[in-house]
């Protein structure tokens, strides 16, 4: 982010400072609670040493205190940003080809989107889950008990990478991801009911085409600039039929 004044850079500096004040304070908190009750349920949890229980309870204070100061600096970015939140374009035709989606098809594209996100949070969820599972087994220790959900868990998560690799080949052999062809509103047609197909570009990063919508609107009205100027030229009225002067007659 670029700070223009010093003001702005305090101000910035202040927002960064109380984002990680409060992140890491409320993190902090969640950390020696969740140390505390773990202590109490868990006997191999009480068997690490104070130093590491305390790695663990500040570890979790500091990310997330960096992580709350950086979205307050991204909120703060934002603010200061005129362009945050402009639609171009392409942007406005594309919600409106998903606005016309069923459920299936907005759940299959957001899957499409979001998988790499999905296999992270997968792999996160089935070892949870297989480690659950296997903690009911009193004749296993703990190291086998994780060795197991290990295992477990990488199955479903060889199960999603392989989905996800579906979707990037299908991607990559269609071209979907960068230009789709959409149906939208002929702005010709008065009665708005008449769908014509475009192909738009899907925008990687918000205001991406916005460049692209700056110099439509300056050659529009370039256009209607030259045209109002034909026509309030002697030559443009005379071919309009205004102030023509009728030839001669001998």
């Amino acid at each position: 982010m670029k700070v223009i004044s010093e003001e702005e850079q305090k101000a910035h500096y202040s927002a960064v400072l109380r984002g990680g004040l409060i992140g890491g304070t409320i993190t902090g908190a969640l950390g020696v609670t969740g140390a505390i009750l773990a202590a109490r349920r868990w006997a191999g949890f009480r068997t690490l040493t104070i130093q590491f229980r305390t790695f663990l309870v500040t570890s979790a204070a500091t990310a997330g205190a960096v992580i709350t100061a950086e979205r307050y600096s991204i909120n703060f970015q934002r603010a200061k940003d005129p362009t945050y939140g402009f639609k171009g374009q392409a942007k406005i035709d594309d919600e409106a080809y998903r606005s016309q989606e069923g459920n299936w098809k907005r759940f299959v594209d957001y899957c499409r989107e979001n998988r790499y996100t999905i296999v992270g949070l997968g792999w996160v969820a089935s070892m949870a889950m297989a480690f659950t599972l296997v903690s009911r087994n009193r004749y296993l220790t703990t190291s086998q008990k994780l060795v197991q959900a290990r295992v477990y868990a990488q199955g479903l998560t060889l199960a999603l990478i392989l989905a996800a690799g579906a979707f990037e080949t299908a991607d990559a052999k269609s071209g979907k991801g960068r230009w789709e062809s959409v149906m939208v509103v002929d702005p010709d047609d008065p009665t708005h009911k008449h769908m014509i197909e475009k192909r738009v570009h899907k925008e990687e990063y918000e205001g991406q085409d916005l460049w692209k919508d700056m110099v439509a609107a300056e050659e529009r009205r370039i256009a209607a600039k030259n045209g109002d100027a034909s026509a309030a030229s002697p030559k443009g009225k005379a071919a309009n039929g205004k102030d023509a002067v009728a030839p001669p007659t001998n």
